[in-house]
């Protein structure tokens, strides 16, 4: 069964949420945090240190 990497971030995320219930701006943070490093000088070497 192939899942899309959208929905399982998606049903992790909800889940996650809603068992540990992180404050809201933290959530908020970590997305943005999340999404500007991604896009940053530091991409290739995160993504180097992920796929060893």
């Amino acid at each position: 069964m192939d899942v899309p990497l959208w929905l399982a971030l998606i049903v992790v995320g909800a889940l996650g949420i809603k068992l540990i219930r992180p404050p809201w701006w933290l959530v908020a943070v970590i997305l943005l945090g999340g999404f500007l490093l991604a896009d940053s000088v530091l991409a290739p070497a995160i993504d180097t240190a992920i796929h060893k």
